[in-house]
């Protein structure tokens, strides 16, 4: 679903000075983005709209899948003494921007309407809504009876897309209407209505140092990036390929890099002919040469894969790079011979809207000197997954949803990771992913990265993988 449509002439930022002609205030941040296609948290899918979203609310808490962690943020607390039965309790005194109170019940209303609604919600998020039970025994208490342990919980109710909506907004249903004045709990409110062309946020609680108003503008990227470099934006949140080199000169101590929820496979048809043998599947992932891809047609905008879980997920560190990730033509071509797959044969690729799924096949197809076929058909195919919360649960599900992918022990394996208690578990998925990296079900690519660049006047530039940049965090002079 998607309601507010990216606009390609979208309006473009003024010459360094607000509309009146002077320049900005002390305390106001000019920003520039791509425009969101839609400010309904439970179907942002891109940054943009995780930026601003992440301004307008304030979710439970801040999940660390490296520690296992969960900050509090809205919540009080989320504990269970069993991970069956979960109670989270509020923080007291929250409000919505309408200036009604943020309740447990509306948390309970809101996951219900997720439930019934077509948003892009995960497939993860809407089975932590399917639980037994989810009531508010108090305003400030939220009680979920699941039916399986799960310590994932915390990772989960984390997820952005878990925020409440106001009352008025869940009795009107009209969605379209409320993501033009989108009425979140965070600590800024839209002042007026979204356009095309951007909005403009207004602190709901004073913060000395700390931008009062920030104006969102929508634009070209490479426009953006230009007029940050000349003073005339404060922060832009894009960085198109063609600066991506330029940006470490141009923005030496004030440029910022960090993962986004985004990652792509390679994934195999299990049950097609030659591809049910690992050993082949294990030959086309070292047939891609994903830093080549990386700096071409992807634009520079993502990492080479070093592990099957992208690192926005991963539990514990990462310091080396799997076997199936690495670039090796040779050893590729080797095992395909060792597995006798008839080389002279054409092989399908999946039909995809992947951009990259062609230009793999043919620089993968010469590598390993196997003809490519110009028609689809079944063969390797794309998938490219946009996660909505920080738990590994939800890309192993969407992996095995999307091969069919089965063997001895894994689904218990996964069950038994699953159950661990969230600080515990790194060590289980570990045992999952090098079952994966084993049998090969999908061969991991790359996962996407977010950029930001930011002019002279500002300071405190932080972001997380699945809130963009923290602009109630940002400082202006």
């Amino acid at each position: 679903m998607r309601l507010l449509a990216p606009l390609l002439a979208a309006a473009l930022v003024t010459a360094g000075c607000t509309e009146s002609g002077e320049p900005p205030a002390p305390d106001v941040l000019r920003v520039g983005l791509a425009a969101p296609a839609t400010l309904l948290p439970a179907d942002v899918r891109d940054q943009s709209g995780r930026l601003v979203t992440g301004a307008l609310w304030t979710p439970l808490g801040d999940y660390d899948p490296a520690t296992g962690k969960m900050t509090p943020r809205a919540a009080e607390s989320v504990t269970s003494t069993d991970r069956i039965t979960w109670t989270v309790k509020l923080k007291d005194g929250g409000k919505f921007h309408d200036g009604t109170p943020v309740t447990a019940q509306s948390y309970v209303d809101t996951w219900a309407a997720i439930g019934k609604e077509n948003w892009q919600a995960s497939r993860v998020v809407k089975d932590l809504l399917r639980a037994k039970e989810i009531t508010a025994p108090d305003p400030l208490t939220i009680r979920l009876v699941l039916d399986r342990p799960s310590g994932q919980v915390p990772a989960l109710l984390s997820s952005p897309a878990l925020v409440p909506l106001p009352a008025s907004a869940l009795a009107s249903r009209d969605w379209t209407g409320f993501a033009l004045h989108p009425v979140g709990n965070g600590p800024f409110r839209l002042d007026g209505a979204w356009q095309p062309s951007g909005g403009k946020l207004a602190r709901v609680a004073d913060a000395p140092g700390k931008a009062r108003v920030v104006e969102l503008k929508t634009g070209d990227a490479a426009a953006q990036y230009d007029e940050v470099k000349a003073g005339k934006l404060d922060l832009s949140t894009v960085v198109p390929g063609d600066r991506h080199e330029a940006m470490h000169a141009d923005f030496a101590q004030r440029h910022a890099m960090w993962a986004l929820p985004t990652v792509s496979y390679l994934g195999f048809p299990l049950t097609a002919d030659h591809f049910s043998d690992a050993t082949v599947r294990h030959g086309f992932a070292l047939g891609v040469d994903r830093a080549a891809l990386e700096s071409d047609v992807l634009g520079k905008q993502v990492d080479p894969a070093k592990s099957l879980l992208p690192p926005a997920v991963a539990p514990g560190e990462r310091s080396s790079t799997c076997r199936p990730c690495t670039f090796d033509a040779g050893a590729g071509k080797s095992l395909l011979t060792q597995a006798e797959f008839p080389t002279g044969s054409a092989v399908h690729f999946g039909q995809t809207g992947a951009n990259w799924l062609r230009p793999l096949a043919e620089q993968a197809g010469t590598a390993l000197g196997v003809p490519i076929a110009s028609a689809p058909g079944k063969g390797p195919f794309a998938l490219d997954l946009n996660l909505m919360t920080p738990s590994p649960q939800e890309v192993l599900s969407e992996i095995v949803k999307a091969t069919g992918y089965q063997s001895d022990g894994f689904a218990d394996l996964l069950k038994s990771a699953e159950e661990t208690e969230a600080g515990d578990s790194g060590e289980v998925y570990r045992l999952v992913e090098n079952q994966l990296l084993r049998d090969l079900p999908v061969a991991p690519l790359w996962s996407g990265h977010g950029h930001a660049v930011w002019a002279e006047r500002v300071g405190d530039v932080k972001a997380t993988p699945f809130g963009s940049v923290d602009l109630s965090a940002v400082s202006v002079r």
